[in-house]
């Protein structure tokens, strides 16, 4: 049973319900949902370990910050077990990908926090400088597609800055938080400063609208973000959104064929096409269109498939492959459930599909998906795919295969998105800005930009005065 940690000690309080494998749907813990006593007692947690962790000098919380990295990586083989258990990936993805990057996460924010120096301005008879304070207490919301990596990339810098935390993860991958509460107890963490708790969509609406929330950082759907907006407007909290994406591919017949074809099957089917950026719309020019569509589909029918996170989430994906075809769409492969024969029957997956032959306006166009899904379109000229890629009302990220330098620049600053990347795909640097526009998000996160979302700088100026002559 997974107990809620809460200023240092294990708490057991709401409704118990369980967390189902997604490869099997069986069963394999269970855990407690946050009732309002138990958010409140977090909150307070965090509220009463502040001004102590706050005050702490930047090079001494950078040092927990390495701490943890060094804890997680005493508990990676366990943390590995746990991220597959609750998200069904594969151990190697884990492996290679979630627990590294988590590491990471910590050991980079330890080293920019201690290295960011403060801003200084020599005025006329006067001195004017800024120094950054902590928002205060952050309530940080985490996703179950990558639920450490996407926990530890917001933890470390929320830290980092003299922030204290109450996480809560998402009800379906809540076994790698509860892990990471094991870390902090054996690091020896200052209690309360991260404060772990568990529970559905009502337990993350407490933690949001409680008082003394200072500020909210989330990431997920773009419809709870919204929620989330409506209800820390009339305190005026801050947030950072990392929200949904319908994000374009871009393929022009000058590319490296080969290449373009590999990095389109990882950005379409890494993850189950659970991942935020994730191209679920591709534009394709027309001399390479119908040798392109017909290797990606090949391609997609050898895709070890991974299971969808719950049979809720299944479903609506299974729901947009039969809009797609009631809308007119061509099924270039895919579009229903695959059979194993074996205990996998019983889990949550869905075939990868292809899928041509829509209008840019129809529904299965416009509405993220989120699974192992693209649509294929053709293109003539630049401008047009340009202008077909930007048609969304979303704005995260975009991938570009070319051969032509020049296009390479030039498409990538017409496309409007946070991330663009060019004959690549998640390929990134952490000091870099992080994040989308229009419905994908508001605000940066990485590097400095974290720390500034983290906190509220003061600015101070001193008047000099002139010695007498």
């Amino acid at each position: 049973m997974l107990t809620h940690f809460i200023g240092g000690t294990r708490v057991a309080g709401g409704s118990a319900f369980p967390v189902r494998d997604p490869v099997t749907g069986a069963e394999i813990d269970q855990v407690y949902d946050a009732d309002p006593e138990v958010v409140d007692r977090a909150v307070r947690a965090a509220r009463e370990a502040a001004p102590g962790w706050a005050a702490l000098p930047v090079g001494e919380r950078a040092g927990w910050l390495r701490r943890l990295a060094d804890g997680i990586e005493a508990r990676f083989d366990d943390l590995v077990a746990a991220e597959a258990a609750d998200t069904g990936k594969p151990l190697e993805a884990a492996r290679t990908l979630d627990i590294p990057r988590s590491v990471l996460n910590f050991r980079t924010f330890a080293e920019i926090a201690a290295q960011r120096p403060d801003e200084a301005f020599h005025l006329p008879g006067a001195l004017s400088y800024t120094v950054r304070r902590p928002l205060g207490v952050v309530a940080v919301i985490v996703p179950w597609n990558l639920p450490f990596l996407l926990m530890t990339w917001k933890l470390a810098p929320a830290l980092a800055a003299g922030n204290t935390v109450v996480v809560k993860p998402s009800e379906y991958t809540p076994c790698s938080a509860a892990l990471f509460a094991e870390i902090c107890e054996e690091v020896e963490l200052p209690p309360g400063v991260v404060n772990v708790i568990f529970g559905s969509g009502p337990a993350g609406q407490l933690l949001v609208e409680h008082p003394s929330v200072d500020g909210v950082t989330f990431t997920g759907s773009t419809r709870t973000g919204q929620t989330i907006m409506r209800t820390v407007a009339d305190r005026v909290r801050p947030v950072s959104f990392e929200l949904g994406g319908k994000n374009a591919g871009v393929v022009f017949a000058d590319c490296d064929l080969g290449r373009a074809i590999d990095g389109t099957v990882r950005s379409v089917f890494t993850n189950g096409g659970q991942v935020c950026l994730c191209t679920e719309r591709l534009y394709v020019e027309q001399p390479i269109f119908e040798e392109f569509c017909a290797v990606l589909a090949g391609r997609a029918q050898i895709v070890e498939p991974q299971p969808m996170i719950s049979a809720e989430h299944r479903e609506r994906v299974l729901s947009y492959y039969a809009l797609a075809r009631s809308e007119g769409a061509k099924v270039l492969t895919g579009g229903g459930v695959p059979s194993f024969g074996d205990a996998r029957d019983g889990g949550y997956f869905v075939e990868p599909t292809v899928v041509s032959g829509l209008s840019e306006w129809s529904r299965f166009n416009r509405e993220e998906i989120f699974g192992p899904v693209c649509h294929v379109a053709p293109f003539t000229t630049e401008s047009q795919a340009v202008d077909l890629a930007n048609s969304t009302e979303y704005g995260l990220a975009a991938t570009v295969w070319t051969s032509d330098l020049d296009r390479a620049h030039r498409v990538a600053q017409r496309l409007e998105a946070g991330l663009v990347w060019v004959n690549t795909w998640y390929l990134r640097d952490l000091r870099t800005p992080f994040g989308g526009g229009k419905l994908s998000g508001t605000g940066r996160e990485g590097g400095t930009r974290s720390l500034d979302f983290y906190s509220q700088p003061t600015t101070i100026t001193i008047k000099l005065e002139q010695p007498d002559a």
